[in-house]
């Protein structure tokens, strides 16, 4: 959460690379460099994984359809990805502009609610009486 926006979620494993835009509804801050790293992690770990079992477990030798489909999911994927970043609203940054403070971190499925942290319990000094 960033230090002067208390109510700012970030999102993103390892790095945070999206939140919120500040300057209106529905449009985003994205975060270039950290997005790349998350990418990169990402296929890498993937990669080594499907390379470890195909080299050493077991030949992968998947149907055709699996593979259609895959690729049908892939450009889905690719596609709304696609259309949420090219909205004029959003913000791309090389690199965050901010700091943050780390109040909570975890994980939620998308269709799950996501509870804001309370900033008053990690920073109790600061707490109007």
């Amino acid at each position: 959460m960033p230090i002067d926006a208390p109510d700012t979620l970030l999102a993103g494993f390892p790095f945070p690379f999206v939140c919120e835009g500040w300057h209106t509804s529905m449009s985003l801050q994205i975060f270039v460099i950290e997005l790349l790293i998350d990418f990169l992690t990402y296929f890498s770990f993937w990669l080594l994984l499907v390379f470890c079992v195909n080299r050493f477990l077991t030949m992968i030798n998947a149907l055709k359809i699996v593979t259609i489909v895959l690729w049908i999911l892939a450009g889905l994927i690719i596609s709304g990805a696609t259309l949420i970043a090219s909205d004029s609203n959003n913000i791309f940054y090389v690199k965050r502009p901010f700091d943050i403070d780390i109040m909570d971190t975890g994980y939620k499925f998308v269709w799950q609610k996501t509870e804001r942290p309370d900033y008053y319990k990690y920073h109790p000094k600061q707490k109007k009486e």
